[in-house]
């Protein structure tokens, strides 16, 4: 037969933990169960109010409030120490039991341990111990009542006596009444009597069970007056502090702390505030002081009156072991260059290593607690989400970021993302590893750039070679027919047909300029006086709405090797488009200094070397150049403007030229602020002189030229040319025939016009097997296509002058009269 319902009430945080109590009460086949959750004390004692429960099943830890601190909080509610409490913890902690039952509850289960049975049983007991004290303290109230009630009848009977005598008989009849129902009330009071004797035994027993706990706790209990003087100490006190039980009681609790520390250990006693825990470093009578974690608590007797402590004493020897390893582990990672960080899967940061704090910029203070999404990180990453995905999936991830520092600067990071868990396995955390590599990225970049660069300019070579070829015949042709035919109108054609030959032949040293640098005649050169030249250009042409400022210290800039023609193509470029860049009018900023490039920077930039060089800056207040566009400013043939309007190539001849003469440009661009572009020149060692040129153009004196290229069409024209010029011309189509001519009229020929690029036999070979056969045969080589390499291969080879293709007639006939008269 079922007893009857018990009305239960849970307090537990956690779910599962009160489903399973709830399942094991419905277990009971003996007893049926009313049951109440809480999951907090506030709520928890709130429910005790409404419901009156049987007993209360509570949770040691709460996130409000700890088990104790429930029970205080429920005494002071019911104004009463009788409480129907069943203490549940998560760990078999004695000292938790001793100080839960010294606080008023009635048992105390670990959780682990709670079977359907060992739980069915100790709710009975507490409800049978709960109902016992309550009966006894009702029972006891009633005696009391009882002897008052005895007493008002005995006076109540000595007055009847005293006035009415006459009465007595009614009286004894009466008396004889109260007196078989005295001996009704004796009886129950004996019974309670033994009743209260059966509790006295029960509460012996229980305080002596509680007493164990205290003496074999796990941690050092002590119990001293205000002084501090030993009163009570459990064996784990003793043995902590050296000497046995006994001798313990009556000792001051000081005379165990170290001499230098006993005044900070007055001064923290004396301003005990309830309960407190301080850590300090115990003495004990044999050995070595060891480091202990001191909980103290005052005793105060009922007017609240402070009349002495309880101690627990705990040994945190190996936990600061543990402490000075991690320390010590943290300090390694402090050491490493990486940015290492650890983070909750929410994103809050809860470890920052001094490597991210030199790569972010953010100190470790700043970082702690901070959400690493919201500071690392720009709003809606793409690559952030991946990672987040993966790393929910696989436990780990690796990868590139996109991430922003504390000044907002963006950087690109090698990112290792590993989970971390507790020991069952549940992850907490994400154990995050990154690695700079913004610069590498960008030499990468830079390197790809170069070389596609390089793929392109040999495409432009071998074009620039042809086209050259092309345009010898055109320009040397039209001087013959400009002599020929001297009319008005044909004068015009012949004007037109040169001046695009030779704008033509312009394009192909672009193209040149970009492909191999266009090695001219170096020269050291002041860059002062040539920037002085091209701002008084731009300041006569630019409309008048560009504003030109200028900063060019031409004392104090250094020297540099250069080509001046060339230089002053490069800057009148970038001058020419920075002027197209502000339609609408603008600041045009010429300036010039000299820097020395260290490691640092050198390292940074693939075209940078160590040492001094002179920088020319040309910036604008224009349009600017958006990012997908600044990639490709430097390709040729790649134009923003309109058709007719350019032609690809100024950007790309200025990046030939400055490569050629060892230099490099850098380019910063923001769209709607302008554009500023940066050319780096080496600076050299060196005296500035000027050039001198003789340009004198005779005619020939009837002298023997052999002309060898494989175009057969430059062959004709150069003839017909030299011919009209008083010269008797041999035609060759590749080295071998050449040698073949040479040797047949050896005796007559003045000078030999040698193309350096033929088929069969190309005309160094050619050149090279000339001398042998006359070491002192002069030789003019010709190419469309050259470099320094081959220009100086050619010299070594006997060549006395080197002419560029397309050549107008007045410098070829000026190039063989220098020869024929340079050694008489």
């Amino acid at each position: 037969m079922r007893e009857r319902q018990k009305t239960i009430a849970i307090v537990d945080d956690s779910s599962e933990d009160r489903e399973t109590i709830r399942r094991y009460l419905l277990e009971d086949e003996q007893s049926t169960y009313s049951i109440f959750e809480a999951e907090d004390g506030e709520t928890g004692l709130a429910l005790y109010q409404e419901v009156q429960p049987d007993a209360i099943l509570l949770d040691f830890l709460l996130p409000d409030m700890d088990g104790l601190e429930f029970l205080e909080e429920l005494k002071t509610q019911l104004g009463q120490t009788n409480l129907p409490v069943l203490m549940l913890t998560g760990q078999g902690n004695e000292a938790i039991a001793v100080q839960a039952i010294k606080s008023g509850a009635k048992e105390y289960l670990v959780k682990n341990k709670v079977t359907p049975a060992n739980l069915q049983i100790a709710i009975s007991n507490v409800i049978e111990q709960t109902q016992l004290q309550q009966q006894l303290e009702a029972d006891i109230s009633d005696r009391a009542q009882a002897q008052q009630t005895l007493q008002q009848a005995r006076d109540q009977l000595e007055i009847r006596v005293a006035q009415r005598t006459a009465e007595l008989q009614q009286a004894n009849e009466e008396l004889q009444t109260m007196l078989e129902e005295l001996h009704v009330v004796e009886e129950e009071l004996r019974q309670q009597n033994e009743e209260l004797l059966q509790s006295k035994t029960e509460i012996e027993l229980e305080r002596q069970h509680y007493q164990d706990l205290f003496e074999f706790a796990p941690d050092g209990y002590l119990v001293t007056d205000v002084n501090g003087k030993i009163q009570e100490a459990n064996r784990a006190a003793a043995t902590l502090l050296g000497l046995q039980q006994q001798r313990l009681i009556d000792k001051l609790l000081i005379l165990f702390i170290p001499q230098p520390e006993r005044r900070s250990f007055r001064t923290q006693l004396a301003q005990l505030q309830q309960v407190q825990d301080w850590e300090v470093r115990l003495q004990p009578q044999h050995g070595e002081p060891f480091p202990a974690m001191l909980a103290v608590s005052s005793i105060k007797d009922l007017q609240g009156q402070q009349i002495g402590l309880r101690w627990l004493i705990r040994d945190i020897s190996i936990p600061k072991q543990f402490e000075a390893k991690i320390a010590q582990q943290a300090t390694l990672l402090d050491v490493a260059t990486n940015a290492i960080s650890l983070r909750d899967l929410e994103g809050q940061i809860l470890y920052w290593n001094k490597g991210a704090e030199d790569l972010f910029g953010w100190t470790r203070e700043e970082a702690l607690g901070k959400n690493a999404f919201q500071i690392l990180f720009k709003p809606n990453s793409p690559q952030l989400a991946a990672a987040r995905t993966s790393i929910s999936e696989q436990d780990s991830w690796q990868g590139e970021l996109q991430k922003v520092t504390k000044s907002g600067k963006d950087i690109l990071v090698e990112s290792r993302w590993t989970l971390v868990g507790e020991e069952a396995g549940q992850p907490t955390s994400i154990l995050i590893v990154d690695t700079d590599i913004t610069e590498k990225k960008q030499l990468e970049q830079q390197f790809l750039h170069a070389q596609r660069l390089e793929s392109i300019g040999t495409l432009a070579s071998g074009i620039a070679h042809d086209l050259n070829n092309m345009l010898t015949p055109i320009l040397l042709a039209t001087q013959i027919l400009k002599d020929r035919l001297t009319d008005a109108k044909s004068e015009q054609f012949f004007h037109v047909i040169e001046a695009n030959a030779k704008r033509g032949a312009d394009l192909v040293k672009q193209v040149l300029a970009f492909a191999r640098g266009v090695e001219g005649k170096r020269v050291p050169l002041q860059l002062g006086h040539l920037l002085l030249e091209i701002e008084q250009i731009i300041q006569r042409t630019f409309d008048k709405s560009i504003e030109v400022q200028t900063n060019i210290p031409t004392r104090e800039l250094w020297t540099v090797s250069a080509d001046a023609t060339q230089l002053h193509q490069v800057f009148m470029n970038l001058c020419v488009n920075a002027r197209d860049a502000m339609p609408d009018g603008g600041t045009l900023n010429l300036s010039a200094e000299n820097i020395f490039i260290d490691e640092n920077y050198a390292r940074m930039n693939l075209n940078a070397q160590v040492g001094r060089y002179v920088v020319i800056t040309i910036s604008d207040t224009g349009v600017g150049i958006s990012p997908e566009l600044l990639e490709r400013i430097f390709d040729p043939f790649f134009t923003t403007k309109e058709v007719d309007k350019g032609t690809g190539l100024g950007l790309s001849t200025v990046l030939g030229i400055v490569k050629s003469h060892g230099g490099f440009v850098d380019i910063s661009s923001e769209v709607g602020l302008g554009s500023q572009f940066k050319v780096y020149l080496p600076a050299v060692t060196a005296t500035v002189t000027p050039p001198t040129e003789d340009l004198n153009l005779p005619r020939g004196q009837g002298e023997l030229i052999l002309v060898v290229d494989d175009e057969a069409s430059i062959q004709e024209i150069t003839k017909a040319t030299l011919e009209e010029r008083n010269y008797r011309v041999l035609t060759a189509s590749d080295g071998l025939e050449a040698i073949a001519l040479f040797v047949e009229h050896r005796n007559e020929i003045s000078v030999v016009l040698m193309d350096i690029m033929m088929p069969n036999m190309d005309g160094i070979t050619a050149i090279r097997t000339l001398q042998k056969i006359n070491s002192q045969v002069k030789m003019i080589a010709t190419s469309g296509l050259v470099s320094n390499d081959k220009l100086n291969e050619a010299t070594g080879a006997g060549v006395q002058l080197f002419l560029h293709k397309p050549y107008t007639a007045k410098e070829l006939l000026a190039a063989l009269d220098l020869v024929i008269n340079a050694s008489g």
